[in-house]
């Protein structure tokens, strides 16, 4: 029985709905297009070039989804410091190199500022001062300090003023300044520490009075400690000089050690590689699933730094081919999480994998649902398909075992609970008042839609949801022949798979504009006849039939969709076409990739090579980090690749998307306990040389040039 909720009563009266995840609205002020965010697990600083945060912008400091500071500006005699240089170093830390404007007594650049940063076991800051001046100089250091306790959701649209409920104090218990916050049995806490007591408070303001002879220095750090939480890594700890140089001991640099290390030929690929191993390990997160600790991608900085469904499947599945441990961590955490019951307000149901979870006060207090949320129709069948391909790549069959029967469950909501009218196709219309409308990686309101414009009635049944349930089909039957001794549930889902085969091809196919298939079926059953993207999600999938494949490849590669940067997500052709559409005619990495492995596996390696190639070369342009997703516009018109102006970075499933590129080119893939090469690496790369590959337990090395190449077993 559905447990029906009532919606809580609006907690931001006068504004509008804190965006969800696809809703892409306007945010409060930007950070400037120079920001900089040091982050580790679910915890991020974003700020100005400065290393300030204004109030009122998107910055802050962010734990566990509760903005715990809204306000941190440093002045020097109540001016803003002029910006030399500010660069991360590493994921968790900053430098800002600052001087002083023009001030009385205070020559320009006479002073240097020079602000450290990095997230670990708390918020830790370093201020520093160095006099250049001649003579001793006297000024006023402050630091505006503000807590709005906004949840993240409210970040990205508009925050409710809690001003009334923060109990603020003044150097009580240690702490320079304190605020807590407190309304409907949530609470949360920020103390900033201060090593160097301020020579006054004023309102939230830390005011030093500074002496500083010819050459001198002052210095002063600052804490924000932070409490656990879901997602929290195991931290870097040190003095924080010794923390930015690296002379402390660093989980994350100790995890990609020991990942896969890939040289090339070519340096941008090496790089591009070199830079997806260091943002994979930023974005982890930590989960205990009784009693074992395991890691698993969030989806990406600064609004998804937490689990979810479709993105961690798809990183951990790009991301095989580097080792087995994120993968092993999503499908332990999300078996964990996985649906019980029938929940209208959570879109919960019996055997259903997650969407996302959320623990700010929204979430905490009821009026968002996100306890998790469940509002996805394709990670259930995704959870299938990683459980299949980590098998295919470790052997592990005790953890298949250890899994049947959140597998079985799985398998049951498809059959019974995805396929909304017993029609085999899985469907989706959100039953919640906060849910999302759309449950298709194309998340957005209006991701789905007909080529004049027109918005589907629900439930929807998308194409590539369809392509997903048919592989996880097949590959639950290999399970169920294997690991699972279970040769009956094998028959019966291998026919299962041959009905959508046939069914799907009969009613998704259309034959006008060069034939492609359709993005969905409508309430209606009507054919929604844009052309888009997820025609590559088919050919992954493996649902296309091979008569049928050319033409899909040509549809995807014609320049009314491959933008010479990669392949937009909806045609140029179609009436919605915006090259800064979310899902209406972007570029993004992650769905390239998808379509490249797609390309590869029905033998259109150049096709693949050529979205491998293009999307290197945007991620040399982005400090050799690929972007969720790029503006549409044709790379012959701008030359150079335009960002999408609010794009995640790093994103998880765009990290992972070299990785995945990387495979489709040199055509690895496990078999029968072993690993196997089918090389086509184009020119431009030269030769390509793995390590540490991990596989069945071992350790494997390989080469490949052109169309040949090896691979071995690695010396102990």
């Amino acid at each position: 029985m559905a447990v029906a909720r009532p919606t809580p009563a609006d907690p931001t009266p006068g504004l509008a709905a804190a965006a969800g995840p696809g809703d892409q609205r306007a945010v409060p002020p930007e950070l400037g297009p120079e920001s900089l965010a040091v982050l580790s697990g679910p915890t991020f600083m974003y700020s100005d070039p400065a290393g300030d945060v204004p109030p009122g912008s998107i910055g802050g400091l962010v734990h566990l989804d509760t903005r715990l500071v809204s306000g941190w500006v440093l002045t020097v005699d109540g001016h803003r410091f002029p910006v030399l240089r500010s660069e991360t170093l590493d994921h968790y830390s900053a430098q800002f190199m600052l001087t002083n404007p023009e001030l009385p007594g205070l020559p320009p650049d006479s002073l240097t500022a020079r602000r450290l940063r990095y997230v670990g076991d708390g918020f830790h800051e370093r201020i520093e001062f160095v006099s250049f001046c001649t003579e001793p100089v006297r000024f006023e250091v402050r630091l505006a300090v503000a807590a709005d306790f906004a949840d993240l959701f409210e970040v990205k649209s508009g925050v409710r003023d809690r001003s009334a409920d923060i109990v603020r104090g003044h150097g009580a218990g240690g702490a320079a300044l304190s605020f807590r916050y407190e309304r409907d049995g949530f609470t949360a806490t920020t103390e900033l520490r201060s090593s160097v007591p301020p020579d006054r408070i004023e309102g939230d303001d830390l005011v030093w009075q500074v002496e500083l002879d010819p050459r001198a220095d002052w210095k002063v750090d600052l804490v924000v400690p932070l409490a656990p939480g879901l997602g929290v890594v195991e931290p870097v700890r040190g003095d924080i000089a010794e923390v930015v140089h690296r002379r402390a001991d660093d989980p994350l640099r100790r995890w990609t050690e020991s990942r896969a290390l890939l040289h090339s030929d070519n340096p941008v690929l090496e790089r591009v590689a070199r830079k997806t191993r260091y943002d994979l390990a930023a974005l982890r997160l930590e989960l205990e699933v009784k009693g074992q600790r395991v890691m698993l991608p969030g989806a990406g900085l600064p609004w998804f730094l937490t689990v979810f469904g479709r993105d961690t499947l798809i990183t951990a599945y790009q991301t095989l081919v580097a080792g087995p441990g994120l993968a092993q961590g999503a499908l332990l955490a999300l078996a964990r999480l996985q649906g019980t019951r029938c929940d209208d307000f959570t879109d919960e149901e019996p055997g259903r994998i997650l969407h996302e979870v959320r623990s700010g006060e929204l979430t905490r207090t009821g009026t968002k649902p996100y306890t998790p949320y469940y509002g996805t129709a394709d990670a259930t069948q995704l959870w299938l398909i990683l459980l299949s391909e980590y098998w295919r790549w470790s052997g592990d069959d005790e953890l298949v075992r250890r899994l049947r029967e959140h597998a079985l469950a799985a398998l049951h909501w498809v059959d019974a609970y995805g396929d909304r009218d017993g029609d085999g196709y899985v469907e989706y219309a959100t039953r919640s008042p906060e849910g999302l409308g759309n449950q298709c990686w194309r998340d957005s309101p209006d991701g789905v839609c007909f080529s004049d414009g027109r918005i589907p009635v629900l439930p929807i049944a998308t194409s590539e949801i369809q392509g997903y349930t048919y592989d996880a089909k097949l590959r639950l039957a290999e399970l169920a022949d294997g690991p699972l001794a279970d040769a009956p549930l094998a028959a019966r889902l291998r026919a299962d798979a041959v009905r959508l085969y046939e069914r799907f091809n009969r009613d998704f196919w259309l034959d006008e504009r060069g034939g492609f298939y359709a993005v969905g079926l409508d309430g209606d059953k009507t054919p929604i006849d844009s052309k888009t993207s997820n025609m590559g999600h088919l050919l992954w999938s493996g649902i296309v039939p091979p008569e049928r494949a050319e033409a899909v490849v040509r549809q995807l590669m014609h320049e009314d969709m491959f933008t010479g940067w990669g392949i937009r997500t909806l045609s140029r052709e179609d009436r919605p076409y915006n090259a800064l559409g979310y899902h209406l005619g972007t570029v993004w990495p992650h769905d390239n990739s998808i379509a490249a492995l797609g390309m590869a596996r029905y033998g259109y390696r150049a096709e693949a090579n050529r979205i491998a190639l293009a999307l290197l070369d945007v991620a040399e342009q982005f400090g050799y980090r690929l972007p969720e997703a790029l503006s549409g516009y044709a790379r012959d018109r701008t030359m150079f690749a335009v960002p999408y102006p609010t794009a995640c970075s790093p994103q998880a499933w765009a990290a992972g998307a070299p990785l995945a590129l990387i495979r489709a080119m040199l055509g690895l893939n496990p078999v029968d306990g072993r690993l196997e090469l089918d090389p086509d690496v184009p020119p431009e790369l030269g030769r390509v040389t793995a390590e540490r590959v991990r596989a069945f337990g071992r350790r494997w090395d390989l080469e490949a040039v052109a169309r040949t190449g090896y691979v071995r077993l690695a010396p102990d």
